[in-house]
C-alpha cells in the first residue's frame, strides 16, 4: 500500500530530550498515522508514552526499533506549522524539544486520558411518541398526574413538535434537563418518572466550558482622531515593506482603539490576528473592549483558565469555525492557527515575555515573530516605552516605524515632580516612605473625588530582617537570599524556593531581642497608607494578593469602578492598565530598581518608571508623579522626568555599545548547577577554559551569580558575548558538545547545565 513506503516515524516524547525517537510502524497503523497526530510508545521496559509524529521516513535506523502501540487522533492534532515553530523555539533557546511540547500543549492534549469533555443532559420524546397520536396517547394517560403531564407537554412546546409535524425534514429542537424543569416548574424526580416509564429519553451532548453567543457589533468601533488616523495608515504603509512593525505611541494616546481597525481590517480579508498580552491582569481590560466590538469571534487564553478550556480552545482552533481573534499572554503563541494574518505584542518592552523557569526559556516576542513568519503574517509592536533592541532596529529600518506623540484629545503627559528623600530624612519630614509632597499630592486627589497609585516594586512586609545589634540577617537554608517578612502570616518566606521560617525572638548570633525589619514591602506601604490615610479604601496588587484570576479582576474592576481610591502595588500596576480617574502616582522609591547589579537595571528601571507614570491623568486632565529617590541629580531620572525617551536611548545606547551589550550583541548565559559547590565550580571553569579556547574573549566567567544558590543548588555562571553576524547555528554546536563533554565525565554527571538565550 502506498502508506507503507514510510515505515518509520520519528516522534517528539513530552521528556527533557534533545531529540526525537524513531519507532516502526505497523502495517496496520500505516493508512492512520499522520504528521501530528499522537500516539502511544512504549519507552524502556514499562513505560508508555503519548508522542506527536514530527516526521515519517523510509530511512531504516541503524538500531532495532520498537512498533508504535496505538494511533490515538483521528486528526492531527498538531499542525506542520507548529512543529517547525516548536522546532525554532528548541534550537534558538537551546533546550529539548520535549520541553518545548511541554510548555506548548495543554495537558489535557499531552495524556490522552486526561481530558474530559463537558457535557449537559438533554430531554426528547422517546422515539415511538414523535407523532401526533403517540403523543395524544401519552397526555391521555398522564392526565391523572398534573406534574408528569406538564413536564411532557413542555417538552413537546419547547422541541416545537407543532413546527416538526408539518414539516417532515424539520428536526426537534435539542432542549437541556436543565430548562425542561425551569419552564415546567417541576423536579428531576418528576423528569426521571416520565423517562422510566419509557416516555421521554435523555442524552448527554458535549458543549463547549467557554460558551459565548453575543455577537459581533462593529459600530462600537470608535472613529480614530487625526492623530490615531496618520499612525494607522504609516502602520500600514510600513507593512508593506517590513514583516515586523513598531508603534511607537506615549501612554494613554489610543493605541488599543488602532489595534482595533487593524483587527477588523485583517478578519475582513479572511484572516486570524493574535493578540499577545505580557499580563495576565491586562487581560482584563482588553477583554471587554474587544468583546464590546468582536463578541462570539474573539477567544481569551491564558494559563488561569483551567485545562479543559484550553484543550478545547485548542481544539476549536483546528476545527473549521476557528476563533479569528485570539487574546492571551505568552503561552498564546503555541496555539494553532490555519490563517494567521497579524500578530500585536502590545507593551512589547514588557519582561513578563521571557519565560523564566522552566525550560524553554524562549521570548514571546521572539517566537511571536517568527511564528507569524512561517504563517506569512505582519508583527505589529506598541509600546510607550520600546526595548532598546526593538527601537534599534526601529532605528535602523530593519523594523518599520510609525509614531503616535499626542495624547487621546491632546491631553498633556503628566508632570513629573522629583522629591529629594535623602534631604527630606536629614530634616526629619518623612512619614515612613512617604515625603510631605506625596502626602499631600494624595490627600488632595482624594479630596476631590480622584484616585492614587502608590508603586513599590517590593512585595512583603519588610524586605530585610536584621538585628541591630550584630548585624545577624535571617537567611533562606536552601538559597542564598535573605528572607522577606509577610505581616499576614507573620512568618519569613524565601521568595526564591518558596520556604517559610519562624521570625525568633531573640537573635540567634548574639542572643538579642533588637531584631528589627528594614525597608518597606507593599503590605507595610499599606498599613502606612491606612493610618495617613483613613477614610480611604485601599487595594494591594502584587504576586501575594493575585494568586487567582477573580483576584485580578476584582482588584482591577474594584477601582475602575471606584469602589477603592488607593492601589498600592509591585510591577503589576505599570502594565498598561487604563484608570480614568486616577490623577497621582506616587513612586515610593527609585533607587532600588536604578542599583540593581545587571546591564538592564537603568533600562527596566526608566521603562518601569515611565509605564507607572502613564497611568496618571489618562481622560481630561494632566495627571501628577512624584518620583521619591536619593539620586536626583543621576541622567536617568532628569530623563524621565522629561518624558525624554529619545536621550535616554541615545545615552544608553553608546553604553552598550562600548560594553558589547545588545543590540550590538547577543548575550547567551551558560548556568552550571550542583548540590555540592566544588563541584559546580570545578565544572564551570572546565567548561569556560574549554570555550575560551573556542572563543576567546567572547567568554567571561565563570564567576557566582547575585543568588549563588537556589533550592540547595549551589550556581555559577558563564557570559557569551557574541558579535552581531557571528555565525550562532555554529556556537550553538559548540555548546553543545561542551555540554557533552563535561556530563560525559563520571564526576559531573549529575551536573545542570542550563543554557539562557538573550537573557533579561
Amino acid at each position: 500500500m502506498e502508506e507503507w513506503k514510510m515505515p518509520y516515524a520519528d516522534v517528539i516524547l513530552p521528556l527533557p530530550v534533545k531529540r526525537t525517537f524513531t519507532y516502526h510502524v505497523p502495517k496496520d497503523l500505516a493508512g492512520i498515522i499522520a504528521i501530528g497526530k499522537r500516539v502511544r510508545v512504549p519507552l524502556g521496559l514499562t513505560r508508555n508514552y503519548t508522542a506527536i509524529v514530527a516526521r515519517l521516513h523510509d530511512e531504516e535506523p541503524e538500531f532495532e526499533t520498537k512498533d508504535i502501540a496505538e494511533v490515538i487522533d483521528d486528526k492531527p492534532v498538531v499542525t506542520e506549522i507548529q512543529l517547525k515553530h516548536w522546532q525554532w523555539i528548541a534550537n534558538y533557546y537551546m533546550c529539548p524539544i520535549g520541553d518545548v511540547l511541554k510548555a506548548a500543549m495543554p495537558s489535557g492534549l499531552k495524556q490522552d486520558d486526561s481530558y474530559r469533555p463537558k457535557t449537559e443532559t438533554c430531554v426528547t420524546l422517546a422515539l415511538a411518541f414523535h407523532n401526533l397520536h403517540g403523543m395524544k396517547t401519552v397526555q391521555s394517560i398522564l392526565k391523572g398526574s398534573k406534574a408528569q403531564l406538564r413536564v411532557f407537554n413542555t417538552v413537546i412546546r419547547l422541541q416545537e413538535w407543532d413546527k416538526v409535524l408539518c414539516r417532515d425534514s424539520q428536526a426537534p429542537k435539542e432542549v437541556t434537563k436543565e430548562d425542561v424543569l425551569n419552564n415546567a416548574t417541576a423536579t428531576t424526580a418528576t423528569l426521571k418518572k416520565l423517562v422510566d416509564s419509557g416516555y421521554l429519553k435523555t442524552y448527554n451532548r458535549t458543549i463547549a466550558r467557554n460558551k459565548d453567543s453575543a455577537s459581533p457589533c462593529t459600530e462600537n468601533i470608535n472613529k480614530l482622531n487625526d492623530n490615531q488616523e496618520k499612525a494607522y495608515h504609516d502602520i500600514l504603509k510600513q507593512m508593506e515593506s517590513h514583516s515586523v512593525t513598531l508603534l511607537y505611541g506615549v501612554t494613554s494616546s489610543g493605541k488599543t482603539e488602532i489595534y482595533i481597525h487593524l483587527i477588523q481590517k485583517t478578519i475582513d480579508e479572511g484572516k486570524q490576528v493574535l493578540y499577545l498580552l505580557p499580563e495576565i491582569a491586562l487581560t482584563v481590560q482588553i477583554t471587554e473592549r474587544l468583546h464590546r466590538v468582536f463578541g462570539n469571534r474573539l477567544g481569551i487564553y491564558h494559563s488561569k483558565i483551567v485545562d479543559a478550556e484550553r484543550v478545547e480552545m485548542w481544539q476549536k482552533q483546528l476545527s473549521d469555525s476557528p476563533y479569528d481573534i485570539i487574546l492571551g499572554v505568552r503561552s498564546s503563541c503555541f496555539l494553532p492557527f490555519h490563517r494567521l494574518g497579524l500578530v500585536i505584542i502590545d507593551e512589547e518592552h514588557e519582561t513578563s515575555f521571557k519565560q523564566q523557569e522552566p525550560a524553554p526559556r524562549y521570548h514571546a516576542r521572539s517566537a511571536a515573530i517568527m511564528l507569524a513568519h512561517y504563517h506569512g503574517a505582519k508583527t505589529l509592536l506598541g509600546t510607550a516605552t520600546p526595548s532598546m533592541e526593538t527601537y534599534f532596529n526601529a532605528a535602523n529600518g530593519k523594523y518599520g516605524l510609525a509614531c503616535l506623540t499626542k495624547r487621546y484629545k491632546d491631553i498633556k503627559l503628566p508632570e513629573i515632580k522629583v522629591i529629594d528623600i535623602q534631604d527630606r530624612m536629614k530634616r526629619k519630614l518623612m512619614e515612613g516612605p512617604f515625603s510631605p509632597e506625596l502626602i499631600e499630592a494624595v490627600r488632595d486627589a482624594l479630596d476631590n473625588g480622584n484616585q492614587a497609585i502608590l508603586f513599590q516594586n517590593r512585595r512583603g512586609y519588610v524586605p530585610i530582617v536584621e538585628c541591630d545589634k550584630c548585624g545577624w540577617v535571617p537567611r533562606c537554608t536552601n538559597c542564598d537570599v535573605s528572607l522577606t517578612l509577610h505581616k499576614r502570616s507573620g512568618l519569613l518566606t524565601c521568595h526564591y524556593c518558596g520556604a517559610v521560617y519562624k521570625l525568633p525572638d531573640n537573635c540567634p548570633e548574639c542572643g538579642s531581642k533588637g531584631i528589627k525589619g528594614k525597608g518597606f514591602g507593599t503590605e507595610k506601604i499599606e498599613d502606612i497608607t491606612a493610618t495617613l490615610f483613613p477614610d480611604a479604601h485601599i487595594a494591594r496588587m502584587d504576586l501575594d494578593t493575585t494568586r487567582t484570576r477573580s483576584a485580578y479582576e476584582r482588584i482591577i474592576n474594584d477601582f475602575s469602578g471606584e469602589k477603592t481610591n488607593i492601589l498600592i502595588g509591585t510591577q503589576m500596576v505599570s502594565k498598561g492598565l487604563d484608570f480614568g480617574k486616577v490623577s497621582v502616582v506616587g513612586i515610593l522609591n527609585a533607587d532600588t530598581m536604578l542599583n540593581y547589579p545587571d546591564f538592564r537595571a537603568y533600562e527596566q528601571a526608566f521603562t518601569m518608571m515611565a509605564q507607572v507614570s502613564g497611568r496618571a491623568g489618562r481622560k481630561d486632565r494632566q495627571g501628577l508623579v512624584i518620583l521619591q529617590t536619593r539620586s536626583p541629580e543621576s541622567p536617568v531620572i532628569r530623563q524621565l522626568s522629561g518624558n525624554d525617551f529619545k536621550s535616554f536611548y541615545h545615552s544608553l545606547l553608546e553604553e552598550r555599545r562600548l560594553f558589547r551589550y545588545p543590540p550590538f550583541t547577543h548575550i547567551i548565559y551558560i548556568y552550571i548547577r550542583h548540590k555540592k559547590e566544588m563541584i559546580a565550580e570545578t565544572a564551570a571553569d572546565s567548561m569556560a577554559t574549554s570555550l575560551k579556547n573556542i572563543l576567546g574573549d567572547r567568554v567571561l566567567g565563570p564567576d557566582k551569580p547575585s543568588v549563588a544558590r537556589i533550592k540547595q543548588m549551589a550556581i555559577r555562571k558563564i557570559m557569551l558575548k557574541l558579535e552581531n553576524g557571528i555565525n550562532l547555528d555554529k556556537v550553538r554546536d559548540c555548546l553543545h558538545k561542551e555540554e557533552s563533554r563535561i556530563m560525559q565525565q563520571q564526576r559531573f554527571a549529575t551536573v545542570q547545565v542550563i543554557f539562557d538565550v538573550d537573557p533579561l
